[in-house]
């Protein structure tokens, strides 16, 4: 085999997903008559079903590929996977919505599939110019996604926002990778760790504190969360569910690279960095989200605390704490998508809502959405035996067992002050007095909340599979 073709061989995905881009995006410009064209969507879901497929070939066999600037492992695999399930649900939950907003556009699953593109190069970097290769091949796409809905005011701000600040963030990336370059001489993450086995220097920690800075903006950690709550409430449903769901699986997956294989002789410095955000994020995301009454708006700061719960779990710098993060990640994905699906079910008369209290007495209207609903917000709280409870035992308890007492602890209490509105949301639709009912869902919304559901519930029988790929992906990186 040439080094080329292996080298493709452990790249498929991404050659899958390249290829295919540029195959649609030339279908959508010869075929759609004023922009809009169904077929692009569904084939753009079969396209990243293909790349998800592709992911289990080969399974045993890790690579270093192109030159040495990607790496083809199984924690890459797992977060790959992640990456793309999330991709794949945003685009199954776009298809009713973005017709009857009349902006199904074919761009727009075209760039759902290049900025995932972009989530699988980032994922397997193994140097800091793949590093931002990939961020920004992600970042574009994820610019013009925020404000796609050109007639939205809103959607407007919303993009226009994210992209100030996130080409702030890539700012200080690229700041914190060249003063690290210069202080290693290299910018490969294993020169990078073998330069900084000593004490490191004043510029190779403040080439850190940026390069970690920039990965939290995309994490929406604290404090450069400040876009989050104003995208999620402003760009169209369908792209916030992308926003929480594949682009958090990528942005974690290199968070969690870097620092383990490029930093793993400088973990008190580093540790600093994620104790300090982890803190600020669950104290945000359990207090700031009292008060909301945009069921959006509140699934933002939901996700800015749950970015800080899975950090905890890197802090422990250990093997079971990487573990703790994947099974997190995994578990928080599947519960987002579930709570994505319940509001884009939010519709009356043909017209979406996002209050809160348009929940109210929805058990009595209908049970079965409001059954799904509250064992995804029991599970977002930590309500035992569901999975969101099983996600942070396994995201806290390797903190524990390294003596992060008090960052456990903050946790936990995080964790119970949050339970307030994620219940509130359960009293409101079994206790309240029911207010208009909810348009018939799409059968494509109604599948993915029923299988978020179903699968919420049935971690707790049935752990072992995602807890043994997560070892192993976790195993991989050290």
């Amino acid at each position: 085999m040439t080094p080329f073709s292996f080298a493709l061989a452990h790249s498929l995905p991404e050659a899958v997903l390249a290829i295919g881009a540029l195959t649609l995006l030339m279908l959508g410009v010869f075929r759609a008559k004023d922009g809009r064209d169904w077929i692009i969507s569904e084939l753009a879901i079969v396209i990243l079903g293909i790349a998800f497929i592709l992911l289990f070939f080969d399974l045993k066999s890790n690579a270093v590929i192109w030159s040495g600037s990607f790496v083809d492992d199984a924690f890459g695999r797992f977060m790959k996977g992640l990456a793309l399930a999330g991709s794949i649900g945003a685009l199954v939950l776009s298809l009713d919505f973005m017709r009857r907003e009349k902006i199904d556009l074919f761009e727009f699953p075209v760039l759902i599939v290049i900025a995932t593109l972009g989530m699988l190069l980032l994922i397997s970097a193994r140097d800091l110019i793949a590093l931002y290769l990939g961020l920004e091949l992600m970042s574009l796409s994820l610019y013009v996604i925020a404000a796609f809905d050109r007639d939205n005011p809103r959607a407007s701000e919303a993009g226009l926002k994210y992209f100030a600040l996130g080409a702030l963030s890539s700012g200080m990336l690229l700041y914190g990778a060249s003063l690290i370059y210069g202080t290693a001489g290299t910018i490969t993450f294993d020169g990078i760790a073998k330069a900084m086995t000593g004490v490191p220097s004043i510029g190779a920690v403040f080439g850190l504190v940026f390069l970690l800075s920039g990965l939290a903006f995309k994490m929406s950690l604290v404090p450069f969360h400040m876009w989050t709550p104003d995208v999620y409430e402003g760009a169209p449903t369908p792209v916030t569910t992308f926003f929480a769901s594949a682009a958090k699986m990528a942005a974690v997956a290199i968070a969690v690279r870097i620092v383990m294989t490029a930093f793993p002789h400088v973990v008190p410095q580093w540790r600093q960095i994620i104790v300090f955000t982890s803190i600020l994020s669950m104290a945000v995301g359990a207090f700031a989200a009292i008060g909301q009454t945009n069921i959006k708006r509140l699934m933002a700061y939901s996700s800015i605390g749950h970015m800080g719960f899975a950090m905890v779990g890197l802090a422990a710098a250990n093997e079971a704490g990487v573990q703790g993060v994947l099974i997190y990640m995994a578990i928080y994905l599947v519960m987002t998508l579930g709570a994505f699906a319940a509001i884009l079910s939010m519709r009356i008369t043909g017209t979406y809502v996002e209050n809160i209290g348009d929940l109210a007495g929805l058990s009595q209207r209908n049970g079965f959405m409001a059954f799904c609903l509250a064992a995804i917000m029991l599970s977002l709280a930590g309500i035992p035996p569901l999975a969101g409870f099983w996600a942070k035992f396994y995201a806290f308890s390797p903190a524990v067992n390294a003596g992060l007492y008090p960052l456990a602890v903050l946790g936990v209490l995080a964790s119970t002050v949050a339970c307030f509105y994620y219940l509130r949301i359960c009293k409101i639709m079994y206790f309240d007095d029911p207010a208009k009912p909810f348009d018939r869902a799409s059968p494509a919304v109604t599948g993915v909340l029923a299988l978020s559901s179903l699968l919420i519930v049935l971690f707790s029988f049935w752990p072992g599979p995602l807890v043994s790929a997560a070892a192993a992906a976790a195993k991989s990186l050290f």
